[in-house]
């Protein structure tokens, strides 16, 4: 099996390989509180790029997820078979997940999603407060307007606090060409100063998140949360790519904020679009790596340990080796292998570790959320995931 060296002397190459597309971020309300918010059920789901069952939950495939198939398993409810029966793009299919719709919207995120998220659920009709909802994702395809919809009713005031970490590794690495710092990339510490060179700027729609105060500048909680996930980043001994990066700013949010709901996306897995199967398998090992760490931090978060339940879902598959559209490369053909892939979910709604038989679809997972949070209004409400406990 081939591997990929991530290490420092590759953290220029890693990044620029990352960087396909600009996100842009606009204010979606202040935060407001003090100090985390340790009251409360809470949900974190985990959303990854397209992955095939071959590369994971098959024979030959979990020797790629040890920790989600030798660990995190036998704690949870796991469903081998979650269908995908929608646009199998990343944003109009993350977008049905957060609405339990199926969104048929611009697939690079030119529009809201049609119907309320489970973000606007929670904040209007539940109370929740701002900084209980979060979605950081290192996700290319998305932007801002994945928080909210454009249903008049909810919209932007209701909706998450987003954050697209990656962007900033982005502006950091271009700022340092632009400037002929190029070689300062290769030492993590000076890596650090030129993410911090940029952090300290005015550009922050550039920056790719929405977090304000409703001034100028950022929020400064939400700048200190920032500057401790880019120095736990640059010092960390893992990799550096978008999902470590997703993973650390996950990771401080909960400390800091402790929201309800967080929804964190990785897609390291989304490099099979060049070409490279070994970067693809590198994206799969670093998806279950950090998926076992998130779940590590949410049993010894004391805000979260023993009142919160973490959903682990693959947008979809990927398309079948011998296909027209290149196999791993891309995930657009209407096949199995494309349409169907596996979920688990562990914590505190699983009383009963087993695997689920019935087939279940990426919608369900909205009133699955809202069952366990109490954020859809009783008339929208449908029966959550089989298998847990609400």
């Amino acid at each position: 099996m081939l591997t990929v060296d991530f290490s420092k002397r590759n953290f220029l190459k890693a990044a620029s390989m990352m960087a396909a597309g600009s996100l842009i971020a606009q204010h979606s309300g202040a935060l407001t509180g003090s100090g985390a918010n340790n009251s409360g059920d809470k949900v974190v789901l985990l959303i990854s790029g397209g992955v095939r069952r071959q590369e994971t939950f098959s024979p030959a495939g979990t020797a790629n997820i040890p920790n989600l198939s030798s660990k995190l398993l036998p704690q949870s409810v796991f469903y081998p078979s979650i269908r995908n029966e929608g646009i199998t793009s990343h944003f109009n299919t993350t977008a049905s997940i957060l609405t339990g719709k199926w969104q048929r919207v611009d697939a690079w995120g030119n529009l809201r999603p049609t119907n309320p998220t489970i973000f606007e659920f929670l904040r209007k009709d539940a109370g929740f407060a701002a900084r209980d909802a979060w979605l950081v994702s290192s996700n290319k395809a998305l932007t801002q307007l994945i928080g909210a919809s454009s249903d008049p009713e909810y919209g932007q005031s209701f909706g998450a606090n987003v954050i697209f970490p990656k962007q900033l590794l982005i502006n950091a690495v271009e700022a340092a060409i632009q400037a002929g710092r190029k070689q300062s990339l290769a030492d993590r510490t000076k890596a650090q100063d030129e993410i911090g060179n940029i952090l300290q700027g005015s550009n922050y729609e550039g920056l790719g998140w929405n977090v304000f105060d409703g001034t100028s500048e950022l929020d400064p909680r939400a700048r200190s949360t920032i500057q401790q996930a880019v120095a736990s980043l640059i010092h960390d001994s893992g990799p550096i790519t978008g999902d470590e990066f997703t993973y650390w700013m996950s990771v401080e949010i909960m400390r800091k904020f402790a929201p309800r709901l967080l929804v964190v996306g990785f897609s390291d897995v989304e490099a099979a679009h060049f070409g490279s199967y070994s970067l693809h398998l590198a994206g799969v090992q670093n998806f279950d790596r950090l998926a076992g760490q998130l779940w590590n931090e949410m049993q010894t978060n004391d805000a979260y340990r023993g009142r919160s339940t973490l959903l682990i879902v693959p947008e979809f598959g990927r398309d079948f080796d011998g296909s027209s559209t290149n196999g791993f490369f891309n995930h657009r053909s209407d096949s199995e292998s494309c349409r169907n892939t596996w979920m688990m979910c562990m914590g505190k709604a699983v009383t009963n570790p087993h695997v689920e038989q019935g087939l279940v679809r990426h919608i369900d997972l909205c009133p699955t959320i809202a069952a366990l949070l109490g954020g859809l209004p009783q008339s929208a409400m449908r029966t959550g995931l089989p298998g847990l406990k609400f």
